[in-house]
C-alpha cells in the first residue's frame, strides 16, 4: 500500500511506519469522498495524490530550521531538529498541502492551516478530526488578514505556501508571519530560479532574504520541482500584508 509514497519518502530519508501508512490511506479515503461533492482537488488518482500531493508536501522537510546554524538544503531530511516542537504555518491549505503531510510526519508540532474557502475549511476541520490529530488550528481567513494579528505576525519558525502565485505574493502572505530567524518554504516548478531571482528586491523589503533554490530530484514526481527558501532576517513593516486582494493584483516590485 502507498508504494509510491512509500519509496519517494524513502529517498527522503524518511522512514514510514505503519502508523503512517494508514494515516494517509485514510487521508486519501476522506479526500476522494468529499471531492465527489465539493471539487477539492484536481489530482485524484490513487498513485498520483501519493506523488504530486503527499510526496510533493514532504519535499517541505528538507528546508525545514534545524539546531544546525546553516543555509544549506540537505538531499535528505536531517534528524537534528530544535528541542521545542516547531511552529508551522501553511498559507493557502486548500486540501490540506502541504500542512497536514506534514504535521502526520512530526506529530509535535503545531501547525497553523490557513484557508479562505470555507468548503475547504470545512474538510480540513473534518479530516483533522478524522486523523486524531492534535495540535492542528484551521484559520478561516486570508493570510492578509492573519498576517495583521497579533496571535499570528511573526511568530512561526516555518511559513509554507504551495499555492500558483509569484514569489512576490507569496513573500508577502508568508514572511509576515515569520519570525525572525524563522523560514518561508515554497515549492516551485520549473520557472523557480528565475522567479525567485525577479522577486529578490520584494523579499528584501519584506524582511527576508533568498537563501536557496533547492532542485528535489525524485522519480516519483514527475515534473520540476524545486523549494524556494528564504530566510527572515528582519521585521515586516507594519504596512505588510496589504488589503486582501492586493497582493495578487500588485505585486511588490
Amino acid at each position: 500500500m502507498m508504494e509510491i509514497l512509500v519509496e519517494g519518502a524513502r529517498r527522503l530519508g524518511l522512514t514510514l511506519e505503519s502508523r503512517h501508512i494508514q494515516l494517509f490511506e485514510l487521508y486519501y479515503r476522506e479526500l476522494m469522498t468529499w471531492n465527489e461533492r465539493f471539487n477539492l482537488t484536481a489530482i485524484s488518482g490513487y498513485e498520483q495524490v501519493q506523488s504530486r500531493h503527499f510526496l510533493d508536501s514532504l519535499t517541505c522537510l528538507l528546508a525545514l530550521p534545524t539546531s544546525m546554524s546553516t543555509r544549506e538544503i540537505p538531499d535528505t531530511v536531517p534528524l537534528q531538529r530544535y528541542g521545542c516542537a516547531l511552529r508551522l504555518a501553511d498559507v493557502g491549505s486548500g486540501a490540506g498541502f502541504p500542512g497536514l503531510p506534514i504535521k502526520i510526519m512530526l506529530p509535535d508540532a503545531h501547525m497553523t492551516l490557513i484557508e479562505a474557502t470555507a468548503k475547504k475549511v470545512a474538510f480540513l476541520r473534518h479530516v483533522v478530526e478524522v486523523l486524531g490529530l492534535s495540535g492542528v488550528q484551521v484559520l478561516n481567513a486570508r493570510a492578509e488578514e492573519v498576517g495583521h494579528m497579533p496571535e499570528h505576525r511573526e511568530t512561526y519558525d516555518a511559513v509554507m505556501a504551495r499555492a500558483v502565485a509569484r514569489m512576490a505574493t507569496l513573500a508577502e502572505y508568508c514572511l509576515p508571519l515569520c519570525r525572525i530567524g524563522g523560514r518561508m518554504i515554497a515549492p516551485k516548478g520549473e520557472d523557480a530560479e528565475a522567479e525567485a531571482e525577479a522577486d529578490k528586491e520584494a523579499i528584501r523589503l519584506l524582511g527576508g532574504t533568498l537563501v536557496a533554490v533547492k532542485p528535489v530530484l525524485l522519480p516519483e514526481i514527475e515534473a520540476d520541482h524545486y523549494l524556494v527558501v528564504v530566510d527572515k532576517i528582519a521585521h515586516t513593516p507594519d504596512i505588510y500584508p496589504r488589503r486582501p486582494g492586493v497582493p495578487a493584483k500588485r505585486p511588490l516590485a
